[in-house]
């Protein structure tokens, strides 16, 4: 077993370096309002059943005003909730339940692009080339014969050109506008002083209003190199921007330290260095958590050194594969390089980008199996945790029928996309929807026929039940694990991960059969033990 030579510093006791916070995608949550879609009255409806679970904070995806192109993710007010999730009365309404309640509440910010109907957007295309207008984003001129091609090779993350040629006033053919995302997304230029001092305002209405930390997406991609030069790609490398793209797990595992002159650049650590001393001004000991797809765990350690970002996600333990060993090297790898700068890891397994760890697992009941299993492992570490909704009812990636998706990367590229993961929240009842709102039939997404055994209703009180075991796994990490040193022994045993922390000890069988249980006191277990550890089986021991 190897042990860490640079323990993490001494916490502070801020609320949120040892948090469990649950996601939620408000589309699929919880619909009040019976028209199919989630909405924020149903997610303040809902917020008891997320303190009885045991959390300690949720974090909600967009729901400002937006054509949801991208289902939020392109904003065009920032100071508004979209009519599809209610009203700002709404917003105040669930903030003040959850506090009430004794949750904080995460809301998501997305400051590298704007929807193309913000009212910035809309007065750059008005305005000519050169404007100011059009200086908040990244407008040029095109290549070759009458600037016919995009001014580099750049791709979107969801396929395709990551430019998109707009006609001038005038009817012809003008310049070209960067969207690393969808045509809709048009990229912001952080290098323009008036993106940082808006965004500085969209803070403040947010932490006037109560929020208690923003989740920052596309983190890392704020400021590009600024020549905007190709993308160097090794010989037959096609471009693209797959390094950011959540949904593309495969390709990231194995992935290479590649060129990438649109993501990661050194500026963007000034526009958290500010956001930071904004935050500092309110009590509460708010936060920032960053979607930072970077290449190297130093790389994600600076965006939350002390005068930057508080947390980022380490999506490294996601894209491990069922492999002991692979997750030993994440929790030493990751635990050092944050502790380098003095921070604490974060972990996640299953977010709305991504396939449910259900199915990455396997699928079925082994699949169920390993993924109770790694989800125990993983609330030992030292850190905070991040749950996805429905992933305390054991729900698996759904298949959704071309006619029914709705991601912007399914009509871009034809791939299946993330529709899969967002199919709405099964509550109750025997049939679709679930109990998900008051409307009948199908919701937005279409729920399987074969849910009725895995709705809340279903699960709440069953001594097997996914949702019993999530509930007890909080229940012994808060009495077990929260108050342990933060510095953790992370190694193998044959197919076994073995993590020590203090007089914790957590077992992890990776393999395909029965491992020695160490002595000790059982704690907790992901499935019945009899006296060995079984495959797919985690356990926490007091040794």
């Amino acid at each position: 077993m190897s042990s860490l030579n640079d323990p993490i510093a001494a916490t502070t006791g801020r609320w949120w370096e040892h948090a469990v916070v649950y996601q939620v995608y408000p589309r699929s949550f919880a619909d009040a309002d019976g028209d199919g879609v989630g909405d924020l009255a149903g997610v303040t409806d809902r917020l008891p059943y997320l303190r009885d679970l045991g959390v300690d904070a949720v974090w909600l995806s967009p729901f400002y005003r937006s054509p949801q192109h991208d289902h939020g993710y392109d904003v065009a007010d920032y100071h508004d909730v979209d009519p599809l999730f209610g009203e700002l009365a709404d917003a105040d309404a669930m903030l003040a339940r959850a506090h009430e309640l004794g949750l904080k509440v995460i809301v998501d910010l997305v400051p590298n692009h704007t929807s193309d109907e913000h009212r910035w957007f809309q007065a750059a295309l008005a305005a000519a080339p050169g404007s100011p207008e059009r200086a908040r984003y990244l407008f040029r001129e095109g290549r070759g014969p009458g600037g016919d091609e995009p001014p580099n090779n750049w791709a979107s993350v969801f396929g395709g050109a990551a430019w998109t040629r707009v006609e001038e006033a005038d009817g012809t053919p003008g310049q070209w506008y960067l969207h690393l995302f969808d045509s809709t997304q048009p990229d912001l230029d952080w290098r323009n002083p008036e993106v940082g001092d808006m965004f500085v305002e969209v803070l403040r209405f947010w932490l006037d209003r109560g929020v208690d930390g923003f989740r920052v997406d596309v983190a890392h991609g704020l400021v590009k190199e600024e020549s905007l030069r190709d993308q160097e790609l090794a010989e037959g490398e096609l471009p693209d921007s797959e390094s950011v793209n959540s949904a593309a797990t495969a390709s990231m595992v194995e992935r290479t330290l590649r060129d990438e002159p649109m993501w990661d650049q050194p500026e963007v650590h000034d526009v958290y260095r500010r956001w930071h001393d904004v935050l500092a001004e309110y009590d509460g000991d708010r936060m920032t958590v960053a979607e930072a797809w970077t290449q190297t765990p130093g790389s994600m350690a600076d965006f939350v050194r002390p005068d930057e970002m508080s947390q980022a996600f380490n999506f490294a333990f996601l894209l491990a594969p069922w492999d002991a060993a692979a997750f030993a090297e994440v929790v030493t790898g990751s635990t050092e390089a944050v502790g380098r700068v003095g921070a604490l890891p974060t972990w996640v397994l299953s977010n709305h980008d991504v396939v449910r760890h259900v199915t990455r697992y396997g699928g079925g009941a082994l699949g169920l199996d390993r993924a109770r299993a790694a989800t125990l492992a993983m609330l030992a570490l030292p850190g905070s945790a991040y749950l996805y909704q429905g992933e305390e009812l054991g729900l698996e990636q759904v298949e959704v029928a071309p006619e029914h998706r709705q991601d912007p990367s399914w009509f871009r590229t034809g791939e299946v996309g993330r529709d899969g993961c967002r199919v709405p929240v099964p509550w109750s009842g025997t049939a679709p929807p679930y109990g998900f709102g008051a409307g009948a039939g199908q919701p937005w997404l279409p729920q399987p026929d074969d849910w009725a055994g895995v709705t809340v209703e279903a699960q709440l009180g069953d001594p097997g039940s996914t949702l019993t075991f999530y509930q007890a796994a909080l229940a012994a990490r808060r009495e077990h694990a929260l108050g342990l040193p933060d510095a953790v022994e992370a190694g193998t045993d044959g197919d076994v991960l073995r993590v020590r922390r203090g007089d914790l000890l957590v077992v992890l069988n990776c393999g395909d059969a029965p491992a020695e249980l160490p002595a000790g006191e059982v704690l907790v277990s992901s499935g019945p033990l009899d006296g060995v550890l079984p495959p797919a089986t985690s356990a926490w021991l007091r040794v």
